[in-house]
């Protein structure tokens, strides 16, 4: 979960993932299984309907597919890195090592290749959030530690 602060008041916003992957059996069962997680689950088949979320609505995440109808995964890529600055993960039935590396030097942050374990996938997402969440100066988690 990411947390929002603000002067006047704390809440928690669930972080925002955004599954990109034209197989919709996949995305239901991310859908469901990060939705258990406390993350809140946006579902796109293609590049054209990424672009309209990421155009309408805070993503804290991407997780794409490679192989995708039109654009595929390695052009989106390519195109986050270029206009949104958000963690992406690649998430691929392509296992060749050439296709990781080229994932890799794309912008992905992370590149896992189905079949996948749920958990395992759980765990590199939230590794990759804590790697991109913004720093907490010191003296904030000092204020924070002494609140609780």
């Amino acid at each position: 979960m990411a947390v929002s602060s603000s002067p006047a008041s704390s809440t928690t916003v669930p972080t925002h993932l955004l599954v990109v992957d034209d197989d919709t059996e996949i995305a239901q069962i991310l859908s469901r299984y990060f939705g258990s997680h406390g993350f809140r689950v946006s579902t796109a088949g293609d590049g054209v309907q990424m672009r309209h979320i990421l155009d309408g609505d805070p993503v804290d995440i991407v997780m794409l597919d490679i192989g995708l109808p039109g654009e595929d995964g390695f052009s989106l890529t390519r195109n986050l890195r270029e206009h949104w600055h958000g963690p992406v993960i690649i998430v691929s039935g392509r296992g060749e090592s050439v296709d990781r590396v080229v994932g890799l030097e794309l912008g992905a942050d992370d590149y896992v290749t189905k079949p996948f374990d749920l958990r395992e996938l759980l765990a590199r997402v939230r590794s990759v959030l804590r790697r991109t969440a913004p720093p907490v100066r010191a003296d904030r988690k000092a204020d924070a530690s002494r609140r609780l």
